[in-house]
Order: structure tokens, then sequence, then C-alpha cells
């Protein structure tokens, strides 16, 4: 149980792993996360399911390697027992036929967008798909996005590979250009996701970003993953992930996301000084 049948490197410090849970393989929907521990004593790594193979009952699960616990969950090899996976967890992406929906991920956002992809495309949906990167190197999933898009443009910042620029640059001229986009999905760090909700606002398109970067404890106890959504006060892990991105208070949100950024330096450094 629990056993990983796959690891490999996307990009210089993203890995995947295919995951034998067959009783999370079986409930889980685009958007539901799961919870990873990397050993008994280890701290809850909130992880989105990037993809799920329900015959083989197999999940896959993406992350990038920021702190001493995605470091240390970097080492676990093929074949090995991850000692703690729980979920699926939270709200699912709502799925039907919106009718032309762009999908937005940016860096390791496009791990957690690629199954809304999918899923909006077997409701009937015309999908557009922008993802984008720093540089080539790290682009992830690109030929998998394909694969389920009508269209999919790609942006790098350093202009490495395909449009040179940032998603919202995409973005802005799809706006300009496409009369009906009916809905936005946006995965991605924060400011990404803040300005793309400014973007569609003036278009009054709904827009949906997903805010699980936030997440700790995933069951709603901890409180860390509190945000403001609309003025009301609403618990990431169990209200979301995803919220309406024209009601999200991104100023709090980003302010909540380094509280702790001093102590996580701290144990980065230490643990890296012990290797």
């Amino acid at each position: 149980m629990n056993k990983i049948l796959k690891k490999l490197e996307l990009a210089p410090g993203i890995k995947l792993f295919e995951v034998d849970v067959p009783e999370v393989a079986a409930k889980a929907l685009p958007g539901h996360f799961v919870i990873v521990r990397n050993s008994d004593r280890g701290e809850r790594i909130p992880l989105t399911i990037a993809d799920t193979d329900k015959s083989r009952g197999v999940i896959t699960l993406i992350f990038q390697e920021v702190g001493k616990s995605t470091l240390e969950l970097g080492l676990f090899r093929e074949g090995d027992n991850l000692p703690c996976v729980v979920g699926p967890l939270g709200k699912p992406s709502e799925i039907e036929k919106f009718g032309t929906v762009v999908c937005i991920g940016g860096g390791v956002g496009v791990a957690p967008i690629f199954p809304i992809i999918k899923g909006l495309k077997a409701a009937g949906n015309r999908v557009l798909s922008i993802i984008g990167a720093r540089n080539k190197e790290l682009l992830i999933l690109e030929n998998e996005v394909r694969m389920y898009s009508d269209e999919t443009y790609v942006t790098t910042d350093d202009g490495s590979y395909g449009t040179k620029g940032f998603v919202c640059d995409q973005l802005g001229s799809l706006l300009t250009n496409e009369t009906n986009i009916d809905r936005v999905v946006a995965i991605g760090p924060s400011i990404m996701m803040k300005a793309v909700a400014e973007m569609t606002r003036p278009y009054k398109i709904p827009t949906i970003v997903s805010l699980n970067s936030i997440m700790v404890d995933g069951t709603g106890m901890c409180g860390a993953c509190r945000v403001e959504v609309g003025g009301e006060t609403k618990f990431t892990c169990v209200d979301g992930p995803e919220f309406d991105g024209h009601l999200v208070d991104f100023e709090m949100l980003m302010k909540r996301l380094s509280m702790y950024s001093s102590q996580e330096k701290k144990a980065l450094d230490d643990y890296k000084g012990k290797i």
C-alpha cells in the first residue's frame, strides 16, 4: 500500500510519483488533493492529484522541492512505500459544459490544472490552455496538456521556448481576440492568479483560482489556511481549494503565505547543513 510505482524528474527539482492507492484513486476527482507525509513524524504535505488511473488504482503526484519536507520526499525511490497518503480531500473542481474555457497553469501549477483540463474537455468544452515557466527547462506536462486542449499556448519568462513573456500576456491576447470566453481557471503563484483575476474582472468572466499553496493540515483542524473570500473567512482545505478569483483577498493571502518564511528558511538551511 502507498507504493511508489514510478518516479520521474520532470524538471530540475520537480518530481513525479505514481502511487498505488486504490481507495484514493477510486474516489478522486479533478481538484481533489491528498496529504502525504515522508515519515511518521513528518510534516503534512498537501499535494493536488495530478492524474488518476482508476483501473490500476494509481494516482499521480507532482511536487517541487522547495523546503526540507519536499526535499526529503524527493529522496524516495521506486518501490518505496510512502508512510502516509490520505485523501481524496477538498471539494472537487466544478466540471460541466460551460462553453469556451481558458485554463492557465504557471510553473508547477501546470500539474493541478492538468486534471481540470482533462475533465473540462471530457465534458464537451472548448479548452484553450496557457502554460508557462521561467524557462524551457522548467516547463512540465506540455505534451499532456496539448493532448486534451483545443489550443495550447506556451510562454517562458526568458523566451527560451514558446512566446517570451508571462501567461497573463497570452491571456490578454485572448481576451482581446476571443469574443466568447465563458470561464477562466488559473493555478500558479498567488501574484499570477491575482493578475489573472484583475484582467478578467472588467469582462465579467467567471474566474476560478486554487489556493492550495496555503494549506497545511488539510482537514480544517489547524486553521492555517484561513483566507478571506467575498468578505467571509474560509478554510482553503475544506471550503476549497478553489474559489472565485474575483472575491479572493489576495493581499491577505500573500501576507499569510509569508508568515513562516523565516522558520522555513532556517529549517531548510539546517537540513542542508546536515547533508
